[in-house]
């Protein structure tokens, strides 16, 4: 341990001075974040009744033949019926069938939260049963639990980050957190799904025995029933003779994922650091042989036994994608690192979407993001990755994408058909598409309490994210920045402020078509003296676009809706 303080203290990782993409940036999530598909698409927080449009935007509206100038209400400041309506109309639409729940399991995408516990640093951060409150309730349906014995009491396992600084919880006070949130979600008819639980273990015998025997006691008849069980484990045994377990027969039970230890398997953990320093590679050795020790033997069969619908898997080799996993479990699921996985890309991109249309995969960040950044989710959703872990302490980027593809989903969104069972794991359909993205302007940018209008010029930039790209490399594209005229503004009817911009722009890409391809928006500001600070993000999943002119709600750092609305139309062309 002494190790390990040594080596943290020289990564100086809260350096202000630290390179950081601020374009990653993101503020803590609370309840009142809309993170990965809790909320219904844009039921907002804030009272619609406080949204406005400058009057350089109604003009905008008039003079494109949206709207006649008495609809747009040019002399009136509060919004009028035709302006409310196109207010009110949400930019994207869900299709139905996105979030029918007739389907087995492995055919969704499940949003997803890791290391959940955790309210900040990997490494320092504070452990805290109600951030499982805030992950399940901002839309989070798998959460992560890493099980560790109690020195001070064998009989209550804790809940905390291994061989770090991190504090710890009991593991009885997460299961009642988790509990209690089903049973609010219940009442509420509100998200009758399954809750996952990524459960990590590190305990011995008796301390294994003892997290099932707190789960039976706290969960209870919530835990999933032994008939689905049943009709689980026969379906696995013969997948064309039985029929499959639906995400509609799972209801909004608790399902557990035990760890399965294959024979060889590597020695390889989520909980896992490591960097370049030396004193922090010898604590990392120091952890894993201490790992080994703690982990060494099987999982004790009454903990086994709650694994009843997904078994989790470290790979020793490739046979879970070139055959049948050797040694396999029922209803495996295979466990593995961004990196790990993506050394398999995209040369075996199409098998490992084939072997994802009937098992699960739970993909976690690599040991480096010690910083609690995420891993980019897309390249992996898009081959048929169903739980991309995501460190849910702040609304950075990845966290962005993933409320765009989960909005109004309840936490389940069911996969292209392409990656479902007898899908041929190609999502390219071969064409080549341009997007044009109309930007009128904005209402609104919110501000932080150290700027003032004067001194920011705003500018929306965008980058299209593109399952292809697995260097994370988007192409982006930007308007120039605006700044109301000073001496002249009279002279000039679109002379909004600084926190009104027009820029009347079009954006254009060209891609190949996709159905995983998502935009990622952001107003900021072009300031000279420092780099540009982000004032309002939003992200769309381009399928779930609607035609015409629409009004965004921005989000702020924190992922919370402002009163903030940024007027776009796309168009989107065959090449």
């Amino acid at each position: 341990m002494v190790d390990l303080v040594s080596g943290i203290s020289k990564l100086n990782l809260f350096s202000k001075t630290s390179a950081v993409d601020d374009e990653d940036k993101g503020e803590a999530i609370d309840a009142g974040t809309v993170a990965g598909g809790g909320h219904a698409s844009r039921q907002s927080h804030v009272t619609k009744d406080k949204l406005r449009v400058s009057q350089a935007l109604k003009s905008y509206l008039v003079n494109e033949g949206v709207l006649q100038e008495f609809e747009a209400g040019l002399d009136v400041e509060e919004p009028t019926t035709a302006l409310r309506e196109l207010l009110d109309k949400s930019h994207i639409k869900v299709p139905p069938q996105i979030i029918d729940r007739n389907h087995p399991l492995p055919e969704y995408f499940i949003s997803s939260s890791h290391n959940t516990y955790l309210m900040a640093h990997q490494l320092f951060g504070e452990s805290h049963a109600s951030a499982y409150e805030i992950a399940l309730q901002t839309g989070s349906r798998c959460v992560e639990i890493d099980a560790w014995d109690n020195e001070d009491n064998k009989e209550e396992p804790k809940v905390t980050h291994g061989y770090t600084l991190v504090s710890n919880i009991p593991f009885r006070k997460v299961c009642e957190t988790i509990r209690d949130v089903i049973d609010k979600e219940a009442a509420n008819e509100r998200n009758a799904a399954p809750i996952m639980i990524s459960l990590e273990n590190h305990c011995d015998a008796h301390g294994q025995l003892r997290l099932a025997q707190i789960m039976q006691e706290v969960f209870g008849h919530r835990l999933l029933s032994k008939s689905i069980r049943n009709k689980g484990s026969r379906e696995q045994e013969d997948p064309y003779k039985h029929s499959h377990v639906t995400l509609a027969e799972l209801g909004n039970k608790v399902a557990v994922i035990v760890e399965y230890h294959l024979p060889n398997e590597e020695e390889s953990s989520s909980s896992e650091q490591s960097s370049d320093e030396e004193e922090q590679n010898q604590a990392r050795q120091q952890y894993a042989e201490k790992k080994k020790a703690a982990n060494a033997g099987t999982i004790v069969p009454e903990l086994a036994e709650l694994g009843v619908y997904a078994q989790s898997v470290k790979p020793v080799n490739n046979s879970w994608f070139e055959a049948n996993l050797e040694n396999a479990p029922h209803h495996q699921l295979i466990n593995v690192s961004e990196s790990g996985l993506k050394a398999h890309l995209p040369a075996n991109s199409a098998k490992i979407a084939r072997h994802n249309a009937h098992h699960l995969m739970r993909v976690y960040p690599k040991g480096t993001r010690i910083s609690s950044r995420n891993l980019a989710p897309v390249p992996f959703w898009s081959i048929g990755a169903q739980i991309c872990a995501l460190n849910w302490q702040t609304f950075g980027a990845s966290s962005q994408l993933n409320e765009a593809l989960f909005a109004g989903s309840g936490g389940y969104v069911l996969k292209p058909a392409a990656l479902r069972e007898g899908g041929d794991g190609n999502l390219n359909t071969g064409r080549r598409k341009k997007l044009r993205l109309h930007v009128a302007g904005a209402t609104d940018v919110p501000l932080p309490h150290d700027r003032e209008n004067k001194d920011i010029k705003p500018y929306l930039t965008c980058t299209l994210v593109h399952p292809n790209d697995l260097n994370n490399l988007p192409p982006k594209r930007k308007t120039s920045g605006y700044k109301p005229h000073k001496l002249t503004g009279f002279m000039h009817k679109d002379n909004s402020p600084s926190t009104d911009p027009i820029w009347k722009e079009v954006l254009e890409w060209e891609y190949d078509d996709n159905e995983m391809i998502f935009l990622r928006l952001l107003i900021k500001s072009d300031d000279s003296f420092a780099r540009n600070p982000i004032f309002a993000v939003a992200a769309v999943r381009l399928v779930y676009v609607v035609g015409g002119w629409s009004f965004i709600r921005m989000l702020d750092l924190g992922g919370h809706e402002t009163t903030c609305t940024l007027l776009v139309k796309f168009e989107f062309l065959d090449l």
